[in-house]
């Protein structure tokens, strides 16, 4: 009997799209699912299509998909603003570690 693999991680990330507006998902793999957003088909949010091009602009790595969910569903209830400086802060210290 095989066991499914629950240690992987999961991934909170925001797209910019080219009309500024930002989109909050979860993943478990991000550079599939931002390349399912760029190509804009059956499996890209419909929200995204025709948006483009779209820039990921934030990523943060959680321990399961319980936690990215309420992670999620936090950050969605934050204004753009706070969406903002968070994105802001993220890509700082992404550039101070270089």
């Amino acid at each position: 009997m095989s066991q499914k693999n629950t240690c992987s991680a999961w991934y909170l990330y925001i797209i910019r799209c080219a009309n500024s507006h930002l989109y909050t998902g979860i993943t478990t793999d991000i550079s599939r699912r931002f390349a399912e957003h760029q190509a804009g088909g059956a499996k890209s949010a419909k929200y995204l299509k025709g948006k483009g091009p779209l820039t990921l602009v934030y990523t943060e790595q959680l321990t399961d998909r319980s936690a990215a969910l309420k992670r999620e569903i936090v950050i969605k209830k934050h204004s753009r603003q706070q969406k903002l400086l968070l994105i802001e802060q993220y890509q700082l210290n992404c550039y101070s570690e270089r």
